[in-house]
């Protein structure tokens, strides 16, 4: 059984605490506020992250450097076999493409997989990667399974404020005020690599509403095998500061999933700056089936 190290960024939500709890490694995601950078989770944390964005300051996404990864790569490979990088999303942003092209340097060791996630579902592939390296798949059935598994999984979040999405240029100057005057809630969803508009309604009590019972479709039609075979996990996620709203969004989804354990997450920093603050989510994702796949004993 090959010793695999699991690698992901810091998209996944998962931090650097729960990284070394869970014997993986996060790649902290860089950003530029006010042309300053910082990394998520090291020099940035989700309060300051929040301060920027309410002070006006600049701020920016980017990609982990490549020499840097090439760097932890090398080190990684000094005592691991194989190593399996999970990056976010190649429709949500380069840095999966600029991981594959890196990969071609290190001799089949390294396996850079096009997941087609983000945040809580993209953490659960994480850990679906982990399950799979514990029942004795190589680096390359893992980046195999997880692809094919890509799509298996849905995401809902609501926006609270149309600012964000007017200054990524998803809608005109003029919908947003129109928006921000009827209280409209932009409630979006990600499917694969895209990040589309679902439905807009008044008012958050409204949009809660919407994304639950789009959530129960979706395990009602596209998820209801896996569902009846105990294969699918629910996931809410939501961003920093608002205590009161999450508490009343957890029990909405508690007790309409009552079956369905329900884990939960900060959003990523990508995410809320891209959508702000305020935004509340729910995920699901389906677990591999492991009988599907029959361990290469000949890798």
């Amino acid at each position: 059984m090959p010793d695999i190290a699991i690698v992901t960024d810091s998209n996944s939500g998962i931090t650097q605490e729960e990284a070394e709890q869970l014997g993986i490694v996060v790649v902290p995601m860089p950003f530029f506020i006010d042309d300053k950078i910082h990394f998520e989770g090291i020099d940035l944390s989700q309060a300051d992250f929040y301060h920027s964005l309410e002070s006006g300051c600049k701020v920016s996404t980017s990609q982990p450097s490549p020499g840097d990864l090439m760097e932890l790569w090398k080190k990684l490979l000094s005592n691991h076999d194989e190593l399996v990088y999970i990056p976010m999303s190649s429709g949500l942003s380069a840095s999966c493409e600029t991981a594959a092209a890196l990969a071609a340097d290190f001799n089949h060791r390294v396996f850079v997989v096009n997941n087609k996630r983000i945040s809580v579902t993209m953490r659960q592939s994480i850990l679906d990667a982990l399950r799979l390296s514990k029942a004795g798949y190589s680096g390359r059935q893992i980046k195999e399974i997880l692809e094919k598994e890509s799509l298996q999984a849905s995401i809902y979040l609501m926006v609270n404020t149309l600012e964000y999405l007017k200054k990524g240029g998803r809608i005109t100057p003029a919908a947003a005020m129109i928006g921000t005057v009827l209280n409209l809630k932009p409630v979006l969803t990600i499917q694969g690599d895209n990040l589309d508009a679902y439905a807009k309604v008044r008012g958050v009590k409204q949009a809660r509403k919407v994304m639950i019972e789009a959530m129960k479709k979706d395990i009602d039609t596209r998820f209801k095998e896996p569902y009846k075979k105990g294969q699918m996990c629910l996931d809410i996620a939501y961003s920093y500061g608002q205590d009161e709203a999450v508490d009343i969004w957890r029990n909405e989804v508690v007790s309409s999933f009552p079956t369905l354990e329900t884990e939960e997450s900060l959003l990523s920093l990508s995410v809320v700056c891209h959508t702000g603050p305020g935004v509340l989510a729910i995920a699901c994702s389906k677990k591999p089936d492991l009988s599907a796949y029959p361990i290469d004993n000949h890798r």
